[in-house]
C-alpha cells in the first residue's frame, strides 16, 4: 500500500521526506515533485530499483533513466569530463529546467539502461526534491507516468497511472511549469538541443554563443 504525504503541511512534509529517503535507500520507488513535472525515482546506484522503475513505467532499457542531483558539485563525480560548455550551462540554469546529456564516468557502478556510456543529468529547482537528493545522493528519476501516458503535473495524476508500484508519494501541489525540461546533448563536437522545453533555446544560445539554428542541428 502506498503512502501519500501532503508537503504543504510542515509536519507532514518532514515525515514524507523521511519516508521517501528511507524508501529510496531501501530500494523502493518514490514519486516526488520537481519544478517541471512529477518524477518517479530511486537510488541511481541500485540496479534492481532502476529495473523496478522501468517496469513500473512499462518502459524498456532502450530509454535509459535520467539522473537528478542535489548540488552543482555532484556532476564532477559522475561525468568523464566537465567541459567549459557544460560548466557554463550548469552555472546559468541549475537548479532549473535544463537537462544535459554527457559522457558518464567509466568507473560508475550503476545500470540506468542502454545509455552507451552517456547519462542525462539535471538539478531541479524544487525544495522537496533537493532535500531528498541531498540525503539519498544521485537518483534515477523519470517522469511519473506510464510510458506513452500523459506526463503528470499533480500527485493524483501520478497515482492514477503508477498505483501501488510506488512506495511513497509526495504531494507538492501542481507543478510550477507543467513543462518538461529542455535537453541539450553535449556529447558531440557541437551542442544539440534534443528537446525544447522549460528553458528557452534562445537563452541557451546566448550562454553558449551559438545560434538557435546551430543548436537545432541545422
Amino acid at each position: 500500500m502506498s503512502a501519500v504525504y501532503d508537503c504543504s503541511d510542515p509536519h507532514e512534509r518532514a515525515a514524507g521526506v523521511h519516508a521517501a529517503v528511507g524508501a529510496a535507500r531501501g530500494g523502493r520507488l518514490v514519486v516526488l515533485p520537481t519544478d517541471t513535472l512529477y518524477g518517479i525515482g530511486c537510488d541511481a546506484f541500485d540496479s534492481e530499483a532502476v529495473a523496478a522503475l522501468l517496469a513500473a513505467k512499462r518502459r524498456g532499457r532502450d530509454m535509459p533513466v535520467p539522473v537528478l542531483v542535489g548540488s552543482w558539485n555532484t556532476i564532477d563525480g559522475l561525468v568523464q569530463r566537465v567541459g567549459p560548455q557544460a560548466r557554463a550551462l550548469v552555472q546559468a540554469f541549475w537548479p532549473g529546467g535544463l537537462s544535459l546529456v554527457v559522457e558518464q564516468a567509466p568507473s560508475l557502478a550503476w545500470d540506468l539502461g542502454d545509455g552507451d556510456g552517456t547519462v542525462m543529468l539535471r538539478m531541479p529547482l524544487h525544495p522537496v526534491a533537493i532535500e531528498i537528493l541531498r540525503e539519498v545522493g544521485p537518483m534515477a528519476v523519470s517522469s511519473a507516468n506510464i510510458s506513452g501516458g500523459a506526463p503528470t503535473a499533480t500527485v493524483d495524476a501520478a497515482r492514477s497511472q503508477l498505483g501501488d508500484s510506488v512506495a511513497v508519494y509526495l504531494d507538492g501541489g501542481s507543478a510550477d511549469h507543467a513543462l518538461a525540461s529542455t535537453i541539450v546533448d553535449l556529447t558531440g563536437q557541437t551542442p544539440v538541443v534534443l528537446r525544447e522545453g522549460a528553458v528557452p533555446i534562445e537563452e541557451i544560445a546566448d550562454v553558449l554563443d551559438l545560434t538557435v539554428d546551430e543548436l537545432r542541428g541545422q
